[in-house]
């Protein structure tokens, strides 16, 4: 994932969501499981949660502490079609 972050930052400007800018040391937070063949990794500061799927960032959202708590994380986001 250290080669996403690049990407990272354009999701999060996409989103709007990019605020005072991309501080990598605030995102603490880690949330990661495994769907078939797939894995998906949100991780997250107090204010932004970043989905990837695999290793590739596909959509960020504003932090919510029931998205930890949740039987989809990843319903919370856009997922690519």
């Amino acid at each position: 994932m250290d080669l996403a972050w690049n990407v990272v930052f354009d999701v999060l400007d996409e989103r709007g969501l990019l605020g005072d800018g991309l501080f990598v040391e605030e995102f603490t937070g880690i949330h990661s499981w495994l769907d078939g063949p797939t894995r998906y990794t949100v991780v997250h500061s107090r204010t932004v949660a970043v989905l990837f799927v695999d290793t590739r960032p596909v959509d960020a959202i504003p932090f919510r502490h029931d998205l930890l708590g949740a039987d989809d994380p990843a319903s919370f986001f856009s997922l690519p079609g």
